[in-house]
């Protein structure tokens, strides 16, 4: 796809999402365009602030990426926007962007004035966010100010240096159209990462071979100073940690108080009390000096364990903390680009077995996944309309699968296509988290954004797949989608309110269905998502409490508690939840008329998880079938090779493998990728079908 195919798709996109649920087109660009930077770990969140100053200020911002506390950083993230409503890809010359650059850096000046800042509103966004960079400034050692537009970037304008500002450095990023499709395409979800240790940080690093001479990869061991590791973490951040380890990351919480303290007190002692880092890379450069081997240039750089270590390190430098008498061992191993995609999660996944959380292992390839995924295939929506087309909600598990569906079809396949998988019915994995989450009471969590967001709910789900799969089902895929629906629902009601004045919609909706789903919990009570389902609409008795519970919690968020006047970060916090909680809200009869009971719904729920047990052989069947025996015979190849299968496994894996055409049991097929899965979890690579 060329940069101009993209831009367009991806304006196409803004547009329907815009008019599918009344948001405004600059407010789905910002959030479509940040998901992307936050999955390449560009930004770790980003939260919606639209500020415009008066006539000939030029004062402008439009969002920031989370408070520098909460995230125990010392970088402030300003970000503003250059959307144009044209499908055609525009070009963004130098001088528009130092325009635009002023702009935000003028905010900036002015967010530090007390009188300005007391002029605003305060109740508003800017307010809110002036009074943020404030209260932290003391804190900020670095400023990063982040243009994104739909624009290509002018090939004549090569970057912009860094400033100063009151003792702060303040750099300048461009994401353009072109930067956006190079990440999302062609980079696999990351641009490259050339660490070269002789230019840029202080020489070449001695390392030792650790691979065995039939080895597919090479491996090394090498001890890496504090200081060049801080360095580097400086120069890329969070892109360094594998997407997976971000996450992780994010559902850890703070910097390790234990590596900050051997830091400080005993920094000689470090290589002995850590563990180091695992990290890969795609190309190394190594000289052989006179027997030594030195360690000169990395390409794609992941680090897949150790990224708090990473993290820890880099804060202590940036701290003033001497980290040059610090050393890190690292295990390096060197990944050919056509198996990164699959190895390094494997790699990250492994690597990370001893701190084992949910999140780092909730890879889009987790059983979970795949069988949301197989479901959202499979099952046909209501038509609620009387039509007799049916259409299907789309599960993304993996960022691209949309698209690539689309792209492989031809212009016919493609209209049938999008009739029966209408992009307002796709959603992805964040999505999923968040429509969950706010149903479990976790509003707050959602407010947090969609990665750490998701951080949370990989951990729940994690573990309730482990306890019992089979809740899993086709019933709760529907519920799911019901729940994907009012959520959907919400935002549109919410922007049709004369009490909404723009601003704070994700979070008044997040709170408005959490506040609902608290309240008929607290009745005993159910909502009938298998009516929402078969209407694919929530219906107006529950529209007309929503809208009722909308207006209620929005007074709660914007009237926070004493100290905090930013209401964005207000809404992250669990006591804005406990107050939301409290709140009395008095609901329409009619709506609390169509409630079911919660046994009517227990019911329904053990009769869906024993439909389950039932299909699950069914699927594993088809599963059996679809991968043929020339797969199963790999495994069992592999298996047997490593002395990895039970007697029984070996059978089963045998029985399936047999090229005589007779079709294995169900209960055969289960045992049979049961086994694989033990497979899998020793290091085999090999993958059922999508779907099985």
């Amino acid at each position: 796809m060329s940069v101009e195919e993209f831009a367009r798709e991806f304006f196409q996109d803004v547009v329907t999402e815009s008019d599918a649920d009344g948001e405004f087109m600059e407010d789905v660009f910002f959030q479509r365009f940040c998901e992307h930077l936050m999955e390449a770990g560009e930004i770790d969140s980003a939260d919606r602030v639209s500020y415009l100053g008066p006539p000939g200020r030029g004062i402008r911002v439009d969002g920031y990426g989370g408070d520098p506390a909460l995230d125990d950083s010392d970088t402030l993230v300003l970000l503003i926007l250059d959307f144009h409503p044209s499908v055609e890809l525009g070009r963004l010359v130098g001088s528009e962007m130092n325009t635009i650059f002023r702009r935000l850096s003028n905010f900036l000046r002015q967010a530090l004035d007390v009188r300005w800042r007391d002029a605003l509103e305060e109740t508003s966004p800017a307010f809110g966010l002036a009074d943020l960079i404030a209260q932290r400034w003391k804190r900020i050692g670095r400023v990063r100010l982040i243009l994104i537009t739909n624009r290509e970037l002018s090939e004549r304008v090569d970057g912009r240096e860094a400033d100063e500002l009151d003792g702060r450095t303040i750099t300048y990023s461009v994401w353009d159209m072109r930067r956006l499709h190079r990440q999302a395409t062609i980079g696999h979800g990351r641009e490259d990462i050339d660490v070269d240790l002789v230019e840029s940080f202080g020489g070449p690093l001695p390392v030792l071979p650790a691979q065995q001479p039939e080895a597919d990869h090479e491996s090394y061991l090498a001890i890496i100073p504090g200081n060049v590791l801080a360095d580097i973490y400086d120069r890329w951040g969070a892109r360094l940690l594998e997407q997976n380890v971000r996450v992780f990351l994010q559902a850890r919480g703070k910097v390790n108080k234990g590596i900050r303290v051997t830091l400080e007190n005993e920094p000689s002692m470090f290589f002995a009390y850590n563990n180091g880092i695992t990290a890969t890379a795609e190309e190394v450069e190594i000289d052989n000096d006179g027997g030594r081997l030195l360690l000169r240039r990395l390409k794609n750089f992941q680090i897949v364990n150790g990224g708090q270590t990473t993290a820890s390190i880099h804060v202590a430098h940036r701290s003033k903390v001497d980290v040059t008498q610090t050393f890190v061992q690292m295990k390096l191993s060197v990944v050919d680009p056509e198996q990164a995609t699959e190895l390094v999660p494997k790699i990250s996944e492994f690597a990370n077995s001893q701190n084992r959380v949910s999140a780092a292992d909730f890879f889009s390839n987790h059983p979970f996944h795949v069988r949301i995924e197989g479901f959202s295939r499979r099952l046909h929506a209501p038509t609620p309309d009387g039509t007799f087309r049916e259409s299907k909600w789309f599960y993304e598990r993996a960022r691209g699968q949309y698209a690539d569906a689309r792209a492989r079809l031809t212009p016919a396949q493609r209209r049938k296509f999008d009739l029966e998988n209408p992009r307002r019915q796709l959603f992805t994995k964040t999505d999923l988290a968040k429509y969950i989450n706010v149903w479990e009471g976790h509003p707050h969590e959602v407010s947090l954004g969609a990665q750490k967001n998701f951080a949370a709910f990989a951990r729940r789900i994690g573990q309730e797949w482990n306890k019992s799969p089979d809740n899993f089902n086709e019933a709760w895929y529907r519920e799911a989608v019901a729940k994907a629906i009012v959520f959907k629902s919400t935002e549109r009601l919410v922007s049709d309110q004369p009490w909404y004045q723009g601003g704070y919609r994700a979070n008044i909706v997040a709170y408005a269905i959490a506040k609902t789903a608290h309240e008929v919990k607290e009745r005993g009570r159910a909502v009938d998502f298998r009516r929402i389902w078969r209407q694919q609409s929530p219906g107006p008795e529950m529209e007309e409490a929503l809208v009722v519970v909308g207006e209620a919690v929005h007074e709660v968020l914007i009237d926070p508690s004493p100290g905090i006047s930013n209401v964005t970060e207000w809404a992250k916090k669990q006591a804005c939840w406990v107050r939301v909680r409290e709140l009395a809200v008095e609901w329409p009869p009619a709506f609390l008329e169509e409630l079911i009971s919660a046994e009517e719904r227990r019911d329904a729920e053990r009769h869906a998880r024993r439909d389950q047990r039932e299909l699950n052989g069914i699927e594993a069947q088809i599963a059996v079938v679809t991968a043929g025996p020339g797969f199963w015979e790999d495994a069992l190849a592999w298996g047997t090779e490593r002395r990895m299968l039970t007697p029984t496994e070996d059978g089963v894996l045998r029985v399936v493998a047999n090229r005589t055409g007779k079709t294995p049991t169900e209960k055969q097929s289960v045992r049979a990728v049961g086994a694989l899965r033990k497979l899998q979890a020793e290091g085999y690579t090999g993958e059922l079908p999508p779907g099985s």
